[in-house]
């Protein structure tokens, strides 16, 4: 996945961002005096971010494999990969 590595300062940052918000999220779950309705916007928040990550993530694989080829048979086995990531996703 060569286009990751173009991308990667971004999706670092996204990661790093996203790591915030999981330790952000695990203090308010330590914490006896933590607010159930600040926790679950928490853990909104981060499944958010993990969202949008693997939307970038989506869009240049989709961007560099499948409409990027110009060979029919390569777009359509990488269109078979997407389709096997768009289930397992979907789980």
């Amino acid at each position: 996945m060569s286009h990751v590595h173009h991308q990667r300062k971004a999706l670092l940052a996204r990661v790093r961002r996203m790591a915030g918000q999981v330790a952000a999220l695990e203090t308010s779950l330590q914490s006896t005096e933590a607010d159930c309705t600040d926790v679950l916007m928490q853990a909104s928040a981060v499944r958010g971010a993990a969202h949008a990550l693997l939307m970038a993530l989506l869009d240049e694989h989709l961007q560099e494999h499948v409409v990027g080829p110009t060979d029919p048979a390569e777009r359509a086995a990488e269109a078979q990969v997407l389709v096997k990531l768009l289930r397992a996703y979907g789980k």
